[in-house]
């Protein structure tokens, strides 16, 4: 990881159902971000997003008036955004460019779909022993996991409705989550809702909403006299496992487990420093997993971390402050709303979720079907 990198703006965009197009939403994310920097669209020469076209940071650029020197539409799912500030970091250490926009928005709650700027496709060669079945995907996918994580541990069902309601109990702070108004959940709740693909229950996938957001990444050193106090970006990691299930020889072995200890070794740091983090929960059992294969609990203990109240409002570690994918917002890819949470942790600006002394921050992502892994270590500039 390049010394001397920092984010030195981060926003969201508007959020729910908001009836606006894609760019207007990438437009309002980039703005704000810029805004809280004290930048202008003037000054950025880097853009990293997908999720548009197949052109996405060309079409960003394009709507906005700007014509950056360096650009990355890498499509990896929710772990995209959090690759994008390692990449970002790179390209500002080699001088190919010094302010990086990394965004993404969708609108695919307005627009009743799904559809973002990638697409599964059965037919292909990779997916050929999956495609006859008739997947929903990503949906039935994480169910194979899931399914064999109840076969194999007794507390498996427990432990991911409980990760629903933790994510709730944080989503009841956050006055623009999804859930916010809804009360807080049971694990009675969540396992008496709707069956969408068995294990999982309607409670335990992520909700379908528009938004997004965006962060400015820069050099530390430019923004220390940035209006914003910074946040130092320490270390960073990914790894891609696979793009058929098939592929895997164990469902409940994700790649986060190498991801993170490239990012904590890139840090200096281990998990024993992290005050907060923000961990993707497209389904409850991606967090589950998650939380086990970056060491928080052994495998099979979830559901003791999670029912403690270890990551709840007032634990150990905080984890998901705004509600997650699961209560707050998931516009189809929430990687780059897990750094924006993050950015306001550290800087002590999410009010009624503030993690009181918060200095480190763990930020990871999973896209696709547990086949990308991305984790960046944040912290306040010392």
């Amino acid at each position: 990881m390049p010394a001397g990198v920092a984010i030195a703006g981060a926003a969201e965009c508007d959020l729910g159902r908001t009836g606006l197009p894609v760019l207007a939403l990438q437009a309002q994310a980039i703005t704000r971000a810029l805004d809280d920097a004290g930048l202008a669209l003037s000054d950025v020469d880097g853009i990293a997003t997908n999720g548009v076209t197949r052109f996405s940071a060309v079409a960003v650029a394009d709507y906005l008036g700007i014509t950056p020197a360096w650009t990355d539409s890498t499509f990896a799912g929710g772990s995209a955004a959090i690759m994008y500030v390692a990449r970002a970091a790179d390209a500002i250490a080699a001088g190919h460019c010094r302010t990086v926009v990394v965004s993404f928005a969708s609108n695919q709650r307005s627009a009743r779909s799904r559809r973002l700027g990638g697409s599964h496709e059965a037919e292909a060669l990779e997916t050929q022993f999956e495609a006859p079945y008739f997947p929903l995907y990503p949906i039935s996918y994480y169910a194979m996991a899931a399914q064999r994580y109840v076969e194999r541990y007794p507390d498996g069902r427990a432990a991911m409705a409980q990760a629903a309601v933790v994510a709730r109990q944080w989503a009841l702070r956050n006055p623009v989550a999804w859930r916010h108004g809804d009360g807080p959940l049971s694990v009675e709740d969540v396992m008496s809702s709707a069956e969408v693909s068995s294990p999982l229950r309607q409670l335990d996938c992520c909700l379908v909403t528009d938004g997004g957001g965006a962060v400015v990444v820069t050099s530390l050193e430019r923004a220390r006299d940035l209006p914003r106090r910074p946040v130092a970006v320490l270390g960073s990691g990914e790894h891609t496992t696979n793009n058929s299930m098939t592929a895997r020889d164990d469902l409940l072995q994700p790649g986060s487990e190498v991801s993170a200890q490239r990012a904590f070794a890139a840090a200096g740091l281990n998990l024993a420093d992290v005050d907060v983090a923000e961990i993707y929960d497209s389904f409850t059992i991606t967090l589950v997993l998650t939380l086990e294969s970056l060491g928080l609990c052994p495998p099979g203990e979830a559901y003791g971390l999670l029912a403690g109240g270890y990551l709840a409002p007032g634990g150990r570690l905080p984890l998901n402050t705004t509600g997650g994918g699961l209560s707050y917002c998931h516009p189809g890819q929430l990687g780059v709303l897990l750094l924006v949470e993050a950015v306001r942790q550290l800087r002590g600006d999410a009010g009624d979720r503030q993690v009181p002394g918060a200095e480190v921050a763990l930020v990871h992502g999973t896209g696709a079907i547990f086949s990308t892994h991305a984790t960046v270590v944040l912290g306040t500039d010392r």
